[in-house]
């Protein structure tokens, strides 16, 4: 199966993460190749006129999948973001690939999901060991922080002056999606041989909230300053802005992990995919100041 010949799909196609995959896909395969699927089809309609297929496919039910999988050699899993549904929802999903005969199942996880001490690592670990169980030929891709998580509270940090947050000194290597979604587009039109491989993907250069901070406000021209505080207390400030208590725990249990080391990697897994540095910190702050 040579990557001009074999068709690719991809699950969560409306999501940030996918629609930065299918940019990436485009640049390497013909549209015709490719087919997206989403819980709800409408949402990504408009890419059927770039020539790529529509399929629905609804973690919740599996009779949508066996059709969205029939005819693709190689599936990406994007993992689901409803927290507490997704190993269920990843296991509907294996099984109707190898139903298929998907020959490649490549799947989002979580950076160092079999050690991590985060609440979103066991649902990747029980999803890895699907995955392997299943017979399927497969590659992990061990997603890292998004740096884009961090710089999602940029409009506050400006007019309040200060980052928040619970993760002391603890160096993050995050990643962009844009980076994170090239190493998929990678792997599932590569050539080579991946399949039983298992990636750390991280950004090059490691960060402290601090470091972060100092970088907005170096390019904004703003004083902003990181403002460390303890969990509980970032937690309320999140349950303050609006995000549910499940979220803004496991945001703010994160971030203390963090300041621990659990979202630090040096292993360059992700550039030695892409065959580039990632973004810097730098590039990153100045896209999103653009924004």
């Amino acid at each position: 199966m040579t990557s001009n010949s074999r068709k690719i799909a991809l699950t969560g196609a409306s999501g940030q993460l996918g629609q930065r995959v299918i940019d990436s896909l485009l640049a390497k395969v013909p549209a015709s190749q490719l087919i997206a699927t989403a819980r709800t089809p409408e949402k990504i309609q408009p890419l059927a006129e770039k020539g790529i297929e529509i399929r629905q496919a609804d973690y919740e039910r599996p009779e949508t999948l066996a059709s969205a999988f029939a005819g693709v050699d190689a599936l990406l899993l994007i993992s689901a973001s409803e927290i507490g549904k997704r190993a269920a929802q990843h296991e509907a999903v294996i099984e109707a690939a190898k139903a298929a005969g998907v020959k490649l199942l490549v799947y989002t996880s979580l950076l160092h999901a079999d050690s991590s001490p985060l609440s979103l690592a066991e649902e990747h670990r029980q999803s890895e060991a699907a995955i392997k169980a299943s017979g399927i030929p497969y590659v992990i891709l061990r997603n890292g922080w998004y740096i884009e998580n961090h710089l999602a509270s940029l409009p506050v940090a400006l007019q309040h002056g200060a980052f928040l947050g619970s993760a002391g000194e603890g160096r993050i290597s995050g990643a962009t999606r844009d980076d994170l979604a090239e190493a998929a587009a990678v792997i599932l039109t590569s050539e080579t041989d991946h399949t039983g491989r298992t990636y750390e993907l991280a950004g090059d250069e490691a960060y402290t909230l601090a470091e972060l901070a100092a970088e907005v406000a170096r390019q904004s021209g703003k004083a902003i300053a990181y403002q460390d505080m303890p969990e509980s207390a970032y937690k309320d400030v999140l349950l303050g802005a609006g995000l549910p208590e499940p979220v803004a725990q496991m945001i703010a249990s994160s971030d203390t992990f963090a300041s621990q080391g659990a979202l630090y990697d040096d292993s360059h897994d992700l550039s030695k995919l892409i065959g580039r540095p990632t973004a810097s910190l730098k590039d990153a702050v100045a896209q999103a100041l653009k924004a």
